[in-house]
């Protein structure tokens, strides 16, 4: 769950960034995408598995936010790894369980821990996509940065 509230961020590159959340609890999916529109994301889509992530990969994701057990087990870290090595697209990780993830999966970016507020959820997204378009930035200290 996520909590608390938090002023809205900048955009990305004068467009409205698109971002997908894989997340099997729907609740928490709505969540998030509440949370995103609110302050100007697009949430392109909420998948719940390895399959529903693929399908939608190809949208022109700007970054996704990646939950480890889904609907269909630990899919969690093949999902990141897939959307950032074959599709480009940036990549977090938020779980209750982030030591599944070790030091991390190449090519993303790292793992928020949940429960979260509001507030670290946005700052680990604008970090997220201001390390994308390759701007200097401090990561937020809810954020655990893969190297």
């Amino acid at each position: 769950m996520l909590y608390g509230t938090a002023p809205a961020v900048a955009n990305y590159d004068g467009m409205t960034a698109s971002i997908l959340i894989v997340e099997d609890e729907m609740l928490v999916a709505l969540e998030m995408q509440n949370i995103l529109e609110e302050a100007g994301f697009h949430v392109a889509n909420i998948a719940s598995d390895l399959a529903g992530a693929l399908a939608v990969a190809d949208q022109g994701l700007d970054l996704a936010l990646v939950d480890l057990n889904l609907r269909d087990g630990l899919t969690g870290p093949e999902i990141g790894k897939r959307l950032s090595t074959e599709h480009k697209a940036g990549v977090l990780f938020m779980t209750a369980n982030p030591r599944l993830l070790g030091s991390g999966i190449a090519g993303t970016i790292g793992v928020l821990s949940k429960p979260t507020d509001e507030a670290s959820l946005l700052a680990a997204v604008e970090f997220a996509l201001r390390r994308r378009r390759g701007e200097p930035a401090e990561a937020p200290p809810a954020l655990r940065c893969f190297a």
